[in-house]
């Protein structure tokens, strides 16, 4: 008995799942609130169709929209709900006209006592392992006051599930017409809701369960709902020696002693026109001759112009990427949630075994967010990058070209591991770039800057510039140049 109580049930819900820690326990009820048009017939459809796939048998009770209608809808979001029984207890068109027994605006308890017949009558005979109620609001209509209705609700539910179903049901709770008694009621909650910021779907009860709490993001389409769960770094581990990666270079390679260690965040970081993505880059195709994976995010430069860009300064993009050794996804920011774009890359990573994620650049990444928390979302998603043996690559711009030293804009600089920062410097009267190291937890790293120019031939690094003053002002400065 306890194996068949606490046995999950899927709501097929892509990602929901995964948030309910396997599914919803059968023979439960749980409540589906939100407002209009944000998803909650949809859930119900998925919950019950997943059933019908599964050899069960699915009741779906409703009491505002005609059968007609909801199949309709469901046909044209890709459900097919053949073998799903329907009660239909919505008022006929006729109810109006033909409403002669007693007024229509009389005491509810006159259509309460058929409804609930009609209700134990279906239940009786098609035995349903899964019900879908849509909505419970309704049966709130037809109680002569609170306390019956919660009487009613309760007795309504248990009346299910001691039957061994599985409930699924709405409501529309507001500040006119609170929801707070089913919610008390209710084995689960599951709060969706549509706002400026997008779909969000959270769990804020569940007996008997742990789930993963929090605004999570979702997406309604063709083909019914889909959940973005926050990545949670701690539950996934993969062992992974940290060992040092070469960039190729022999100076970057002496800057940093001996390059970036593997599962480490790095941030690489400039003004416009440095050469940071170059570098970025070029850390990649040492990787790619190792033989490993990587996967390049772009929120800013098209695919097109990069490929073509590297091939002019002997950076083989494009060869890898034909070789499968590297994927160049161009990421459109106002497209994609903070979490459908960790879930992107969590299913690239873990599919395609990545060793490398560089993202281009967080600028462009915080542009997703869209009023949310920039630094949480990032923090999330390179914390599980790192535990599972990923190395991270951030491409930070910054804003002044010259002036006081920043090593970003946003406060992620405390995130990265390894800090390479890029400057314009002057030298001779020319305006040149220069690379140092800010940062490096691992171990020690070249205190000076170098040189470092982009060509034709690739990255061209030179000696330490041990005569440059004025690094920390944000304008370094050559006084003399080096013997």
């Amino acid at each position: 008995m306890n194996g068949i109580a606490n046995s999950r049930l899927s709501t097929g819900v892509q990602g929901l799942d995964e948030v309910l820690s396997g599914g919803l326990i059968r023979g439960r009820a749980y409540l589906v609130r939100g407002g209009p048009g944000c998803g909650k017939t949809t859930l119900g459809m998925h919950f019950l169709t997943t059933g019908i796939k599964a050899g069960e048998s699915g009741l779906y009770i409703s009491l505002g929209e005609p059968e007609g209608k909801l199949r309709q809808n469901a046909a044209a979001s890709g459900f097919n709900l053949e073998g799903v029984k329907f009660l239909d207890l919505s008022p006929p068109a006729e109810f109006f006209a033909e409403a002669e027994s007693y007024d229509i605006f009389s005491p509810a308890e006159v259509e309460l006592e058929p409804t609930t017949k009609r209700i134990v009558e279906a239940v009786e005979s098609l035995k349903p392992t899964r019900v879908f109620i849509d909505s419970m609001t309704q049966i709130r209509y037809l109680s002569t006051d609170a306390f019956q209705f919660r009487k009613q609700a309760l007795s309504f539910l248990r009346f299910l599930t001691d039957r061994n179903a599985t409930v699924l049901f709405t409501a529309e709770g507001s500040s006119e017409i609170p929801d707070d008694d089913l919610q008390f009621l209710a084995d689960g909650i599951i709060h969706v809701e549509f706002n400026q910021q997008g779909r969000t779907l959270a769990v804020t009860k569940f007996r008997g369960s742990g789930f993963r709490s929090g605004e999570h993001s979702m997406r309604l389409g063709d083909g019914g709902m889909t959940v973005f769960p926050h990545l949670v770094p701690e539950k996934i581990q993969r062992d992974f020696v940290s060992e040092p990666m070469s960039f190729g270079v022999p100076e970057i390679d002496e800057l940093t002693h001996g390059g970036l260690e593997r599962g480490t965040t790095s941030l690489i970081t400039g003004p416009t026109g440095t050469g940071k993505t170059t570098l970025g880059l070029q850390f990649i195709k040492e990787a790619a001759g190792r033989g490993e994976h990587s996967a390049v995010y772009t929120f800013e430069e098209g695919v097109d112009t990069l490929l073509n860009r590297c091939g002019d300064i002997n950076i083989p993009v494009r060869a890898m990427v034909e070789q499968g050794t590297l994927s160049v996804v161009q990421i459109e920011p106002l497209r994609y949630t903070p979490d459908e774009f960790a879930r992107m890359v969590r299913n690239d990573v873990e599919a395609k075994r990545r060793r490398i994620v560089m993202i281009d650049s967080i600028t462009g990444y915080g542009l997703c967010m869209q009023g949310r928390d920039f630094v949480t979302h990032v923090h999330g998603l390179a914390a599980y990058l790192r535990s599972v043996g990923v190395t991270v690559v951030l491409i930070n711009e910054i804003d002044n070209i010259t002036g006081d030293f920043r090593a970003s804009n946003d406060q992620v600089s405390y995130l990265a591991d390894n800090i390479i920062f890029l400057r314009y410097v002057e030298i001779n009267g020319e305006l040149r770039k220069a690379v140092g190291v800010l940062k490096k937890r691992a171990g020690s790293f070249e205190k000076a800057l170098r040189e470092i120019d982009i060509t034709r031939y690739g990255i061209k690094v030179g000696k330490p510039l041990t005569g440059l003053r004025g690094i920390l002002s944000g304008s370094p400065e050559l006084m003399e140049r080096p013997a």
